[in-house]
C-alpha cells in the first residue's frame, strides 16, 4: 500500500481531485495531467493503483474506522463505544448536529460521501483513458483488459457501498473537469445499483481468475472478487436467485479453500487461502496507529491500554452466539471472554516503534472485504430464502464443521435467521452485521440490532440509511435529506 500512497500523490496527484464535482467540494491538486500522463500500461497500473489508495483512504476515515463504524458498531455487537461520537453511532444516534466548520469530526465524516466520490472519479478516469492507450503498450490484451477490469469493479464497489449507508446517492459515471461540474440530485437506489450490476458484469467479462502479480493477491479485484460483489449485491435487492446463481460461479471454480481454524487468525492478515477481497494494509511498510485494533483491543494485547477496551462487546450477543463455546472461532478470535470486559482479537497483529519517548503500536491487518466462508453462507441465505432448505442446510452445516461444531438441528421455519447468526459468528467484527441485521429484518421482521436501536416502525421507515451531513445540502441545492431523518436534522 506504500507504493499506492506514492502513486496517489506523486505520479497522479490524486487525479480524483483535479475533476470534482461542485457537490464533493473538494479543492484540485494537479501536476500530471490527463493529456501527458496516460501512455503506457505503467500509467494505466499506477491509474487504477491509486483508486485502491482512495478507496482504502474511504474505508479509514473517521479515525481509520469507517468501515466497521458503518458495518459493526450499530449492532449487537457492541453495548458501548466509550469515545467521542462513535457513542452515538452505536446508539444509532445519526442526527447529532455538527458545526459545519468541524470537518475532522467524525460524526460528519461518517455522514459525508465525499472520499467516495474521489474514489469513483478515479475509477471514471481510468474508464475514459485506460482504453485509448495503444494495445502495443501493454504486455498483452489480458493486462490491458484486467485493468478496465479493475476500474468497472472499483466504480461498482463504492456505488454499492454508498447506496447500502444512503440508499438513493448521486450517479456520476464520467470524469468531467471543475468548468462542467453542476448539482447532481439523488439518483433512485434501483437505478444505482442495476448500474453497479452492469459495470460488474463488464468486470467479470474481462477479468482474469489469476493475478498477474501474485502480490496482488486478493488486495486487487479478479473474476473472484467481481463475482463476490455481485452475489453481494444480488442478496441486498433481495434477489436471491441470481445471487445463488453467481455464487455457483465462483466456489465452483475451487479457486479458494477454508483456512484451518486452528489458525483462524491468520485469515485477518491478509491473503490467505480463503481471501476473496481486502484492503491491503498489513505489510511491514504499512499499519495503523489507529483504527480498529486501538478501539477493540487492551492488554495484554496492546500493552499500551491498560484499562478497558474503548469499545465494550455485548456479552449477551456473545453468549447468544457462541453458546458452545467449543466452537473454535469463539476460542481463537476472542479474550478474556470470562472477565466483564470480553475482547476480540481479530485484529491483533501489533508490532511496536519507539517515537519520542512513547511506544506506539502498529497494528498490521488487511480490511477483509468478501472471503470464501462470507460468500458459503450468503448462498446458504440465498437457499433458504428460496425456500430450498436441504441445500441451505448443507452449505450451513459445511461451515459450521470448520468451527468444530455438529450439525444444526433447528426448525426450518427458523433457518434463515439462523444462517444470518452463522454469519454473526464466522464474521464477527469484519464489517458485515449491520447489513446482515438488515436483510434479516427485511426477509422476516426480525430486529436484532441490539439495545432498541431500531424498532420495526424505524426499520420500515428507513432509519437503517444514514443522513447526509447538512453540509453536503449548503454545497448541492439539488440534494435532498434521507427521508427518515428529514426533520431530525
Amino acid at each position: 500500500m506504500k507504493k499506492l500512497i506514492i502513486y496517489t500523490c506523486c505520479a497522479l496527484s490524486v487525479f480524483a481531485a483535479a475533476s470534482c464535482k461542485k457537490f464533493l467540494d473538494l479543492k484540485p491538486v494537479s501536476v500530471s495531467t490527463d493529456q501527458t500522463f496516460w501512455k503506457n500500461e505503467a500509467d494505466a497500473d499506477k491509474g487504477i493503483a491509486s483508486g485502491y489508495a482512495l478507496l482504502r483512504k474511504t474505508l479509514n476515515k473517521a479515525s481509520g474506522l469507517a468501515f466497521y463504524a458503518y458495518g459493526d458498531l450499530p449492532t449487537d455487537e457492541f453495548s458501548a463505544a466509550n469515545f467521542y461520537r462513535f457513542d452515538n453511532i452505536n446508539r444509532i444516534e445519526w442526527a447529532i448536529s455538527v458545526p459545519s466548520s468541524n470537518t475532522d469530526d467524525n460524526m460528519m465524516q461518517m455522514r459525508r460521501y465525499d472520499t467516495f466520490y474521489s474514489a469513483i472519479d478515479q475509477a471514471n478516469r481510468c474508464l475514459s483513458f485506460i482504453p485509448t492507450i495503444p494495445d502495443d503498450k501493454f504486455s498483452s490484451s489480458t493486462t490491458k483488459n484486467s485493468l478496465i477490469g479493475e476500474a468497472y469493479f472499483l466504480r461498482a464497489f463504492n456505488y454499492f457501498y454508498m447506496t447500502r449507508i444512503w440508499g438513493d446517492v448521486p450517479l456520476v459515471t464520467k470524469s468531467m473537469a471543475i468548468a462542467d461540474a453542476v448539482d447532481i440530485p439523488r439518483t433512485k437506489a434501483a437505478d444505482v445499483i442495476s448500474q453497479c450490476i452492469s459495470d460488474v458484469n463488464m468486470a467479470i467479462s474481462i477479468l482474469s481468475w489469476n493475478y498477474t502479480n501474485p502480490a496482488n493477491k486478493a488486495v486487487r479485484a479478479n473474476k473472484g472478487a467481481a463475482y463476490a460483489l455481485l452475489a453481494h449485491i444480488y442478496a441486498w435487492q433481495g434477489d436471491y436467485r441470481n445471487c445463488n446463481d453467481t455464487i455457483d460461479k465462483l466456489i465452483g471454480q475451487n479457486f479458494y479453500q477454508y483456512v484451518n481454524r486452528d489458525n483462524y487468525l491468520t485469515i485477518f492478515k491478509g491473503r490467505s487461502t480463503e481471501g476473496i477481497f481486502e484492503i491491503a494494509q498489513s505489510d511491514e511498510n504499512e499499519g495503523s496507529t489507529g483504527g480498529i485494533a486501538n478501539f477493540t483491543l487492551k492488554a495484554p494485547y496492546l500493552t499500551t491500554r491498560t484499562d478497558n477496551a474503548l469499545f465494550t462487546l455485548n456479552k449477551t450477543t456473545l453468549t447468544a452466539l457462541f453458546s458452545d463455546q467449543s466452537d473454535k472461532r469463539f476460542q481463537n478470535a476472542f479474550a478474556l471472554t470470562s472477565s466483564t470486559d470480553p475482547i476480540c482479537i481479530k485484529y491483533s497483529n501489533i508490532t511496536y516503534a519507539n517515537g519520542q519517548n512513547v511506544v506506539i503500536p502498529i497494528a498490521h491487518n488487511n480490511i477483509i472485504i468478501f472471503r470464501l466462508a462470507d460468500i458459503k453462507l450468503l448462498k446458504a441465505e440465498a437457499l433458504a430464502a428460496l425456500g430450498e432448505n436441504v441445500s441451505s442446510r448443507t452449505v450451513l452445516n459445511e461451515v459450521r464443521s470448520q468451527a468444530g461444531l455438529s450439525a444444526w438441528s433447528g426448525n426450518d421455519a427458523d433457518l434463515f435467521a439462523e444462517v444470518i447468526a452463522e454469519r454473526g459468528r464466522e464474521l464477527f467484527l469484519e464489517g458485515h452485521r449491520f447489513y446482515d441485521l438488515v436483510r434479516l429484518g427485511r426477509q422476516t421482521g426480525i430486529m436484532n440490532f441490539g439495545d432498541n436501536k431500531m424498532n420495526k416502525s424505524d426499520f420500515d421507515a428507513g432509519k437503517y440509511y444514514w443522513p447526509l451531513d447538512p453540509a453536503l445540502m449548503v454545497i448541492n441545492k439539488k440534494l435532498t435529506q434521507t427521508p427518515f431523518w428529514s426533520s431530525k436534522l
